[in-house]
């Protein structure tokens, strides 16, 4: 009986020490479209940097993730990177960055260089909303966490420059980073990812993993996201809520019973209705096939 009860206080003190975070996903969430990652081609693009032949192989590989699905082929697919130097960038955010991404294969063991802009790089701008919503947890002591299929270089300096908009505002916080991890060789892309791309149900699969290594209680998480392809994500944690969402995303929310927030200037609202009748709704709207993109 002693043993029992013992056993009982263990397990309530480990349930108290379980911890919070909040998961942002970053294109459209934290800040605008284009996408971090459409802008980076975009800059390749203008300074010559990918090979012609490139543009077939992409086409080549889209062509053999299709059956999977769109969504799949243009987040899998990075093959317009093939042969493309890297992005030496490697600085002091390193030590918050999680396992999914340490800058590519190579990165383990490697020392941390001062920090530095590399020229190639998109400059994020963040909605000031978002740095609000970030700063209030990271002053409650909450995990910060950015989800992002973005490519890992892109999301490790977002999570960079989000650190330093926190600085200014006095608040010392380590963003953790999650994103699609891309292979290296010789000091180029390869054009291929290593593991899954971060998109879709992989970002709930990511965020459960996290959980685990991290004691984090996922009904007291929070979750920020604009896209249907983020659903599964939203639905993982216990505070969900949609940012500037999709009209898909918008339809789920009000289905569910998710807050709706706007971070572009356009103000905040809730859906109405029953909570009982939202969250019937809202798990035949995940598991609705024409929301499987």
């Amino acid at each position: 009986m002693r043993v029992r009860k013992a056993v009982q206080e263990i397990n309530e003190v480990k349930e108290d020490e379980r911890k919070i975070a909040a998961f942002f996903d970053l294109d459209g969430t934290l800040m605008t479209l284009p996408s971090l990652e459409r802008r980076f081609f975009r800059m390749l693009r203008y300074r010559g940097e990918i090979p012609t032949r490139n543009y077939l192989l992409w086409l080549r590989e889209a062509l053999r993730l299709l059956p999977r699905g769109i969504g799949e082929a243009l987040q899998a697919n990075k093959m317009y990177l093939r042969a493309v130097d890297i992005l030496e960038e490697r600085g002091e955010g390193d030590r918050g960055v999680s396992p999914w991404y340490k800058g590519g294969h190579q990165a383990d063991g490697q020392a941390s260089a001062p920090r530095r802009r590399n020229p190639r790089l998109p400059v994020p701008a963040f909605f000031e909303q978002a740095i609000e919503r970030m700063a209030w947890h990271a002053k409650h002591g909450h995990e910060i966490v950015l989800l992002s299929g973005t490519l890992g270089p892109l999301a490790l300096e977002a999570g960079r420059a989000m650190e330093d908009k926190l600085a200014t505002r006095g608040i010392t916080a380590k963003i953790h980073v999650c994103a699609t991890l891309l292979e290296e060789m010789g000091g180029k892309w390869t054009g291929r990812i290593l593991g899954e791309a971060m998109f879709g149900e992989a970002k709930a699969r990511a965020a459960k993993q996290l959980a685990g290594e991290m004691n984090l209680d996922l009904e007291l998480c929070c979750a920020y996201a604009d896209s249907s392809n983020d659903r599964w994500l939203l639905a993982a944690v216990g505070k969900p809520a949609a940012v500037n969402p999709s009209k898909d995303l918008l339809r789920i929310a009000q289905a569910c019973g998710w807050p709706v927030l706007h971070w572009n200037g356009k103000g905040n609202r809730s859906p109405h209705g029953k909570e009982s009748k939202a969250q019937r709704q809202c798990r035949m709207e995940l598991a609705s096939p024409e929301n499987a993109e």
